[in-house]
């Protein structure tokens, strides 16, 4: 099992963040190699929701349904996954602090469907990979 915990600033209201990492149809902008994302029916938004994306990783084309299991408008979102290659939990947190609103982001993911698959070159990939989507995220909330 992999753990991972990243921390971005973002010179942002926290409203405006929350909205937009709690949007899947925002996926694709922000998060590297998801082609879609959308709710599987109705909105993707409270606790319970479900939403679907595809993508790739590494040189695979991942489908993974996910639920939402956190919800805390401008504080918690979560999910963890119901279908894919992984088995895996992801939140955000989020807080105000000195005019900017700090996210921290923890994955905790066991590859149950990738063959031949390291894990620890899997691990690096993925940190990387999460380190960039904040950046990403950071770019496109503060520069439009």
């Amino acid at each position: 099992m992999i753990q991972i915990v990243s921390f971005i600033q973002i010179y942002q209201p926290i409203k405006r963040v929350f909205d937009f990492i709690s949007t899947p149809e925002n996926d694709f902008q922000w998060q590297y190699g998801t082609l879609t994302s959308a709710p599987v029916s109705g909105s993707a938004a409270g606790l319970g929701a479900c939403f679907a994306s595809t993508g790739h990783f590494m040189e695979y084309r991942v489908h993974s349904t996910f639920e939402v299991t956190e919800y805390e408008p401008h504080n918690q979102y979560g999910f963890r996954s119901l279908s894919g290659p992984l088995l895996s939990f992801t939140s955000y947190t989020l807080d105000i602090a000195r005019g900017h609103t700090q996210v921290k982001l923890f994955m905790q993911a066991n590859i149950i469907n990738l063959m031949g698959v390291n894990e620890t070159v899997f691990e690096k990939k993925m940190k990387k990979q999460l380190k960039e989507n904040l950046a990403m995220l950071k770019n496109i909330l503060e520069l439009g």
